[in-house]
Formats: C-alpha cells, sequence, structure tokens
C-alpha cells in the first residue's frame, strides 16, 4: 500500500529548523489518518505551535490556540471545543521513537482533535491508550532539536516552534 505522506516545515524564530517526513497509515487507523489529511489540506497546521515538549518522551502540537492566541500561552493544549472529536483505534502498534500519534483530552479515548504527538523516545505505556496514525520517514533529527530546546511551564518551548505541513506530490 502506498501511504500518504506529508512535509512538516518546522521554524524556530523566523529560520527554519528542519523539515520532518511523515506518512499516515490509513490501512491501521482511517478515521485518524483522514482527519489529518482534512486538517493539513485546509492549512489548518500552517503556523500553530509545539506547545508541549518533554525530552526523552515526546513533542506535541497542533492546538489552534497556539496559532489564535500565540500570546496566551496558558490556553496552548486545552484546543477549541468546537473542534470534531475522532474516536480511538487502538492496533497492535507500539509507541516508539518516531512514531506518530493522536493526543487527546484526559482520560477519554475518543476525544482526540488536531492535536497530535511524535514520540521522541518508546514510551509501552502509552500503547493501546492512544491512536498511532503514522511515523517519522525522515528527520528525527529535527524531533531531536525541538525535544532539546529549553522550555518553561507546562513544557512549553520559551522560543516558540511553529510548524507549517503540506501533502507531499
Amino acid at each position: 500500500m502506498d501511504r500518504p505522506k506529508y512535509v512538516l516545515t518546522v521554524m524556530q524564530s523566523g529560520k527554519e529548523l528542519g523539515k520532518i517526513i511523515l506518512e499516515t497509515f490509513p490501512d491501521v487507523a482511517p478515521k485518524h489518518s483522514a482527519n489529518f489529511d482534512s486538517l493539513v489540506t485546509s492549512g489548518f497546521y500552517d503556523g500553530t505551535a509545539f506547545h508541549r515538549v518533554i525530552k526523552g518522551f515526546m513533542i506535541q502540537g497542533g492546538d489552534p490556540n497556539t496559532k489564535t492566541s500565540p500570546n496566551n500561552r496558558s490556553t496552548w493544549g486545552l484546543g477549541h471545543p468546537d473542534q470534531k472529536t475522532v474516536d480511538a483505534e487502538f492496533s497492535d502498534l507500539k509507541h516508539k521513537r518516531g512514531i506518530l500519534s493522536a493526543a487527546r483530552k484526559g482520560g477519554d479515548v475518543n476525544s482526540a482533535t488536531s492535536q497530535f504527538f511524535i514520540m521522541h523516545a518508546d514510551a509501552p505505556h502509552l500503547d493501546k491508550q492512544y491512536s498511532i496514525y503514522g511515523q517519522v520517514l525522515e528527520g528525527m533529527e529535527v524531533v531531536d532539536s525541538i525535544a532539546n530546546t529549553p522550555c518553561g511551564p507546562m513544557d512549553a518551548p520559551k522560543e516558540t516552534i511553529t510548524m507549517k505541513i503540506v501533502k507531499k506530490k
């Protein structure tokens, strides 16, 4: 199966940090893959930030509040109440370094929206708790760079790190 691929360009302080090439798994998580594709196609992610970064664990982004309220970091990670939710799609895939997975609200496994995280390291305690729907094909050095950035309260990078995602032709 030829899986969809995406180019995630990462910017920090007006400079490009690099590109991450992602592949989604519509054969494993069709609803999450379709949701991600729709959001990418609409330009939703462009200008959003990686708002939660935990070295040795994961980097998280995709919250619309990081774009609409860039100076109100207390709203980052909360999402927007009108966002469409996607039900859980658990599989036998493991949360290993480079995996793309759907973030969710608290203990509600069916509350994923636009937010996603990329694993910086293996985290087996997340298996069958969060929906895996893709992986990094290239650019883990960019993930490492993001993971190594200095962070402040709520694991937010001190310098805003934004993204633009396009579907690879």
